[in-house]
């Protein structure tokens, strides 16, 4: 026992040994909640159990914090088949005192067992649902709800007590009579249960002690003894048994057909149901599973895809890097033509910001002398006769810059392909000389060379070549242009 003032133990003396506090009429006032507590005990003990739950409530009202107490009426409640109440007290119980509380191993009982929590949910919502039935004057509907209830928790004594009641009310006090003693068995001494038996029997005595109606009886004398029977009794012959028999036999298989046959049904639907909607269940899940793993593979796809082109991005600059690390050594070497061919492996998207100006600054340099020098010996190789080389040379002139030299190089292009035989190439580029510089020599060369392959459409011209070839023309000889190489004159008929 503790103080209620500074939670000290308590000894003998009326007051608080550590804070003086006058504590008589505390410890009595706990003195007669523990003596209310030992009395809900005992008529716990001998199934007195609505006793026990008022002198327990008087406990609780004296020492809410009376742990035993609570405990034990929520072991009360829970043998009278009121789970809810119990609950409730053990959890009140359990946040009075935390540790060392039995309520806390009945409350993981209970919650522990999935199904034992299903079957006091649905005895609570069938009860409400009857009490429902009840107030609409639905009895039968009642009944059968209650029945169900005390199916599931047959210790629910206000069950018994309504269904009890409900009998009455229909006047089968017999029926009554046995839900009474159900509910007497839980709890002897209830004051609602005995009322209701005392009505009950009430009203078993008043049918009981009505007079039947006697049958007009007939009796005659058989020697000394006196027969007496009914005034209509008639025997059976052995046929008529037979028939009675199975007559008896043939209603009541159909009475049971006629019973047993609806819930049949209902429970083969029933089952029906439960496995068309599994199956559905099963199928979306399915489904969904199919469509959650289609998205992860197309994203892995896209991702796979994603890694391939990086990689190729990578692989390029790479390449792009290592064709200009070799320019810029061709160029120190001064082997302008390696130079050149590295930089026009070159993609220049794939070159930083700052090494793309180096990139423009060493193309411009080495393009300049790549073309120099390349132009020079296709040219040379030219003029030696050499026209497979020149060829080779020039075309690498023209694919950087069709106009170098004034078009020079286009134009010694077209012949060295012309002296080869191809003439495919070569009326694309005479064509290239025609439209690019109109005019000149070369243009006038080109554009016979063309009509006498039938693709010129210059009336004019094709009139001034006169018949002549274009290997038998001779063009008159215009002065040196700019920038061309030494020794190079205007274009004559070879």
């Amino acid at each position: 026992m503790e103080c209620y003032n500074c939670g000290a133990p308590l000894t003998a003396e009326g007051y608080c040994a550590k804070c003086g506090a006058d504590v008589k009429v505390y410890k009595r006032i706990l003195h007669a909640s523990n003596g209310f507590y030992n009395e809900g005990l005992e008529r716990a003990n001998v199934r007195n159990l609505s006793g026990a739950v008022e002198s327990l409530k008087k406990s609780l009202q004296l020492n809410k914090m009376n742990i035993d107490a609570r405990n034990l009426l929520g072991l009360v409640y829970f043998e009278m088949g009121d789970t809810v109440s119990a609950l409730s007290e053990w959890v009140i119980s359990k946040n009075y005192q935390g540790r060392n509380n039995a309520a806390g191993d009945y409350l993981n009982e209970i919650q522990n067992n999935p199904s034992r929590l299903d079957a006091i949910n649905q005895t609570i919502k069938k009860y409400n649902q009857a009490l429902i039935y009840c107030r609409q004057d639905s009895r039968d509907l009642a009944m059968i709800q209650l029945k169900k209830v005390l199916s599931l928790n047959p210790k629910l004594i206000k069950g018994h007590q309504l269904l009890a009641l409900l009998y009455m009310q229909e006047g089968k006090y017999d029926q009554a009579k046995k839900s009474l003693r159900n509910a007497a068995k839980i709890d002897e001494n209830n004051t609602m249960t005995l009322r209701y038996q005392k009505e009950v029997d009430s009203k078993l005595r008043e049918s009981g002690s009505k007079k039947q109606k006697k049958e007009d009886l007939i009796s005659y004398q058989s020697g000394n003894d006196t027969i007496i029977m009914p005034a209509h009794f008639k025997d059976n012959s052995a046929w008529q048994t037979i028939l009675n028999i199975v007559i008896g036999v043939a209603l009541g298989v159909a009475i049971a057909m006629f019973l047993l046959l609806p819930n049949i049904q209902q429970k083969a639907k029933g089952e029906t149901n439960e496995a068309v909607k599994a199956a559905n269940e099963t199928i979306s899940s399915k489904e969904q599973s199919i469509a959650d793993l289609e998205r992860e593979v197309t994203d892995l796809t896209a991702q796979v895809q994603q890694a391939k082109d990086d990689s190729q991005a990578i692989k390029s600059k790479l390449a792009s890097y290592e064709q200009l690390l070799g320019a810029y050594a061709a160029y120190a070497a001064e082997d302008m033509d390696a130079a050149g061919e590295a930089l026009g492996k070159i993609r220049a998207e794939d070159l930083d910001d700052g090494i793309r100006s180096m990139y423009d600054d060493a193309n411009a340099k080495v393009k300049e002398k790549y073309l120099a020098s390349a132009y020079q010996e296709g040219y040379g190789a030219y003029n030696k006769g050499q026209y497979d080389e020149a060829a080779e040379k020039l075309a690498k002139v023209v694919e950087m810059d069709e106009t170098y030299q004034d078009g020079y190089a286009l134009y010694y292009l077209a012949q060295s392909y012309r002296r080869v035989d191809n003439m495919t190439e070569a009326l694309v580029y005479y064509q290239k000389v025609v439209e690019k510089y109109p005019g000149t020599e070369r243009a006038r060369m080109a554009q016979n060379i063309l009509n006498a392959n039938g693709q010129g459409d210059n009336a004019d011209t094709r009139q001034d070549t006169t018949g002549q070839s274009p290997e038998g023309q001779q063009p008159e000889q215009p002065q040196q242009p700019e920038g061309q190489p030494e020794g190079q004159q205007e274009p004559q008929g070879e």
